[in-house]
This record gives C-alpha cells, sequence and structure tokens, in this order.
C-alpha cells in the first residue's frame, strides 16, 4: 500500500514540475532556469505529501535535504538507464526513457524507505 500511495505523490509531485516549468518559462525564464526551480518546487511537494502520507512522519529541513539528495541519485539512476538503453543497447529512446523512470521510481522508493525516511529500530 505504502508504494501505490508513494505512486500518487510522485504524480502530484510531476504535475507541479510539469506547470511550475510552463509557468516560469511562460513568465521568460530561461529553460534551464525554469526547469531547476520547478524541479526544486516538486521536491518540496512531494517531500512533503511523502513524509505525511507515505510514511506517516513529520517533514523536516534535514529531512528534505536527505529526500532531495535520494531525488537526484534517482535523477541520475533515470538518465543513466535511459542512454544505456538508448546509445549503447539500441533500444527505441521513448521506450528507454520509460524503463529509466521505472527503475528510478523503485530505487527512490526504496531509498525513501530505507534512508531518508528510515525509522529507528529497537536492538
Amino acid at each position: 500500500m505504502q508504494l501505490v500511495r508513494y505512486g500518487g505523490t510522485a504524480g502530484i509531485a510531476a504535475i507541479v514540475d510539469i506547470a511550475g516549468f510552463g509557468v516560469f518559462h511562460g513568465l521568460g525564464w530561461p529553460v534551464a532556469l525554469a526547469a531547476a526551480t520547478s524541479f526544486l518546487l516538486a521536491t518540496v511537494v512531494n517531500y512533503t505529501l511523502t513524509a505525511r502520507f507515505v510514511f506517516a512522519m513529520p517533514a523536516s529541513l534535514p529531512g528534505y535535504l536527505k529526500f532531495l539528495v535520494a531525488a537526484l541519485l534517482g535523477f541520475c539512476i533515470n538518465v543513466s538507464v535511459t542512454v544505456l538503453l538508448a546509445q549503447a543497447g539500441g533500444m527505441a529512446p521513448v521506450l528507454a526513457k520509460t524503463v529509466g523512470v521505472g527503475i528510478a521510481f523503485f530505487a527512490n522508493f526504496a531509498l525513501n524507505a530505507f534512508f531518508v525516511f528510515r525509522t529507528q529500530r529497537l536492538p
């Protein structure tokens, strides 16, 4: 059930990222600045929702910073898999990107479950 809720929070964050990019770019911001700003805004939304609705934990600045590191690792996994499959593996680029997104989704969930939102375990 956590994985399903995580998918929902990630979906909302994706909408924030895309909509934010559209707004910022529409205001005349350069593409890179609009993309980076909307990504960061989406991570704040994603962290807040994920903390509350997926892992039932309070949000905090240290928690967000861990979440941001996990998101950046997921981004690197996404891009690496996409490039590897499309360029080295000869897979159609859109299919390669789809696989990259899927692998990064599960990697991010694992990073969040075991690193960002890890609860104290009793000995």
